[in-house]
């Protein structure tokens, strides 16, 4: 028997607190440095593409999704991905992943790339992005710059600098 039941859904601006403090928590002060942090600066996120998992009417984990432009690419940034340390490994995250992925496919999107643990997001289809002129903002390790290809070779001959979609 669930002592706590999870449930999914699009996020709504009164979420926005809950995840704030789930992200702080999450990152600390240090996630404002971050290049898709500064990448975020640029505009909002997609919430028709961003999901909160919700306990007993509280936030407990959030995904968003941000439109960008790599050169002229439209792509999504994926992230923060932050889950309540109460409710880590109980596959939260996994789901809002789903989730998430599965909403930008269904709205048309066909490359969604993120700075992240390739061995978390592997399962859901992210790689390393190697061999290609795409630059951050900011530094960025190599082997944590990842996409995912949600129409096959997507990524192919894609490059220029990421920024937000609303900048030009």
């Amino acid at each position: 028997m669930l002592s706590h039941v999870v449930t999914y859904a699009p996020e709504e601006p009164e979420h926005d607190t809950a995840i704030e403090d789930i992200n702080k928590e999450a990152f600390g002060p240090g996630r404002f440095t971050r290049a898709a942090y500064r990448i975020r600066e640029g505009g909002p996120h997609d919430r028709s593409l961003s999901f909160v998992a919700t306990s007993g009417g509280h936030v407990v984990g959030s995904v968003r999704l941000t439109p960008i432009l790599i050169g002229q690419t439209k792509a999504m940034l994926l992230g923060p991905l932050a889950v309540r340390p109460a409710w880590k490994k109980q596959g939260i995250g996994a789901a809002l992943m789903r989730t998430s992925i599965e909403a930008a496919r269904r709205a048309n999107h066909k490359l969604v790339i993120l700075v992240g643990d390739e061995p978390y997001y592997a399962p859901f289809g992210f790689r390393r992005i190697e061999g290609h002129q795409i630059v951050m903002p900011a530094p960025v390790e190599p082997s944590r710059f990842l996409a995912c290809e949600l129409v096959p070779h997507a990524l192919k001959d894609v490059q220029g600098r990421v920024r937000h979609a609303s900048v030009a």
